[in-house]
């Protein structure tokens, strides 16, 4: 039971510091009756509120839910992110990007359909010639980054590999030579991929996360974990609220330019 008894006080004819009001017995006797009658089936009291506390339904308790979701931009479309890719451009960094973006949602709003699918921008340049190539590959889960790859830098370098070919002695291994080529390229990239989000849900304990998180969140959600504790919270200002119309905008432009016309008065009153 929640009792609204904020307005249950008088003033204290004289501060005591910081304390300015009391409360009388009359004030105790206004709680006191409505906790002991509260508890009835039937009553009715707009300060009195009760609430459930038990085991299956606590109406103060919450899931606090870490959810990362695609975010979407103003046409609701997949909302996307080009940036200089830093790590070192490996099959390894490369598999770990495709694990995290390409991976499928866990939980998608009701009909919608996604697709996630990351690209590389690669300027590559041969060391010992200086010349430049640039290639662009698009990738999703279950693309082979190493095959995509070895397949683009060998079509854009076919003179090079040629050439190398062709000097090279009969002795020595062609692919491991080609390879060396290969790998001696120096490597700038520019990385698309699809913005995420990583945000906290306060969801009432009772309701059903999924169901709450496809119909709140409304976006596809890549991972989410509930916290392992429950958390409480209790807003008496919530559960109390009563609306007050505000005043209508007639009534306050009436009574500004009463205020404005008695202010014409007291400056005509002063001496020129």
């Amino acid at each position: 039971m929640i009792i609204d008894a904020r307005l249950q006080f008088e003033d204290e004819p004289k501060s005591f510091g910081n304390k300015r009001h009391r409360q009388t017995d009359a004030h105790r006797a206004w709680i006191e009756h409505r906790y002991r009658d509260g508890w009835a089936d039937g009553y009715s009291d707009d300060h009195v509120k009760l609430f459930k506390n038990t085991r299956n339904e606590k109406d103060f308790a919450y899931h606090k839910v870490n959810a990362v979701f695609w975010q979407t931009d103003e046409n609701d479309q997949p909302a996307t992110v080009t940036e200089k890719y830093e790590k070192s451009f490996t099959a390894a960094n490369i598999a770990k990007e495709q694990a995290f973006y390409c991976r499928q949602p866990v939980l998608l709003p009701p009909d919608k359909m996604d697709e996630s699918i990351i690209r590389f921008d690669v300027r590559l340049t041969e060391p010992e010639s200086g010349r430049t190539a640039e290639i662009s590959l698009s990738l999703d889960a279950d693309a082979s980054f190493p095959k995509l790859f070895g397949k683009a830098t060998r079509d854009a370098f076919a003179g090079e590999i040629d050439l190398l070919l062709k000097k090279l002695p009969k002795h020595v291994d062609e692919k491991k030579a080609v390879a060396k080529l290969l790998d001696s390229l120096q490597a700038e990239a520019a990385f698309t991929h699809r913005h995420y989000v990583r945000d906290d849900e306060y969801i009432p304990f009772g309701e059903d996360i999924e169901a709450f998180l496809r119909r709140e969140v409304a976006k596809p959600i890549i991972h989410w974990q509930d916290s392992p504790q429950l958390g409480y919270e209790i807003l008496p200002n919530k559960y109390f609220y009563n609306y007050v119309s505000p005043t209508p905008a007639k009534e306050l432009l009436a009574a500004f330019w009463k205020l404005e016309k008695e202010a014409e008065t007291m400056l005509a009153k002063l001496p020129q």
